[in-house]
């Protein structure tokens, strides 16, 4: 209802920051289709072909998404640097009907939202529409501008702004997806935190060949090559199961792959992508 609103009122008052607006709330309704269509295909069962399932489709959603906020962004300020050259008259009464309209919609979507929970998913649909109730109010005073003072540069303005409002967000999705596209660590956990609590394990005298990286933002995975001190093998499975409980009570690693093995590894024999120094043996290994 919104984007139709402000759709309709930018063609009819020629403002640029209406439309820009209306970009805004349709990128909103995209990223929304996107993360409901990945969570569904997430829930897909792993099989032959994907062994991993297909939580990385949201990865694939975040692509998308990204680039249609970057063609958007460009597209806006494409035409608020032709505007500042050849200004366009604007409607103010249209531009000021429609974005409080617009506010007003949004004001109730928030407040359900409000008495819905504080769910992940609730908190960043707030967000998004917190983000529209502030780019509406900012075209609610382009119009009150352009109709007491007819000041034309205040629609290329503001649009620029929500222009940079579109680009943060762009900003943040590309960055989140690169790292998991590059198999990062995942931001807030530190990887010497992780091998302190293998090391912790009674048993353990070292870890190598360390990796974890995401497989989709909500699914984290590991695996390492453990050396333990000579035991049954009834005892490592039990040690590897304990160590997995504790990894993912701490840091939510809910996939672990781990090997054991009974002897110090030569340096030659060590490969992956931890650097040599995060290969770590506890005290008197």
């Amino acid at each position: 209802m919104v984007l139709v609103i402000e759709l309709a009122g930018g063609l009819l008052s020629h403002s640029l920051a209406l439309l820009s607006d209306a970009g805004h709330v349709l990128t909103d309704v995209f990223a929304l289709g996107l993360a409901w269509f990945a969570v569904s295909q997430g829930e897909r069962p792993a099989d032959a072909r994907r062994t991993y399932g297909y939580q990385r489709v949201e990865i694939l959603a975040a692509m998308v998404n990204g680039a249609t906020l970057i063609l958007l962004v460009g597209g806006i300020g494409y035409e608020a640097a032709r505007r500042f050259l050849h200004p366009e008259p604007v409607t103010g009464g249209i531009v000021i009907v429609s974005a409080l309209a617009g506010i007003a919609i949004n004001a109730f979507v928030g407040f359900r939202l409000h008495n819905a929970g504080g769910g992940i998913n609730v908190r960043a649909a707030m967000l998004h529409v917190v983000g529209d109730i502030a780019a509406s109010v900012g075209v609610v005073v382009a119009g009150a501008v352009i109709l007491l003072t007819g000041w034309l540069f205040i629609d290329p303005l503001l649009s620029i702004a929500i222009a940079a409002l579109i680009a943060w967000g762009a900003l943040r999705i590309v960055i989140q997806t690169v790292d998991i596209l590059l198999e990062s660590t995942p931001r807030g956990m530190k990887l010497r935190d992780v091998q302190s609590e293998i090391l912790s394990s009674a048993g353990v005298d070292g870890v190598h060949d360390l990796h974890v990286w995401s497989l989709s933002p909500e699914e984290v995975a590991l695996s390492a090559h453990l050396v333990l001190s000579e035991r049954s093998l009834a005892d490592a499975e039990h040690l590897v199961a304990d160590l997995s409980s504790r990894l993912d009570k701490r840091f939510r690693i809910g996939h672990t792959t781990i090997q054991v093995e009974y002897c110090h590894p030569c340096k030659d024999d060590l490969h992956g992508g931890a650097p040599e120094e995060l290969i770590i043996r506890s005290p008197g290994s």
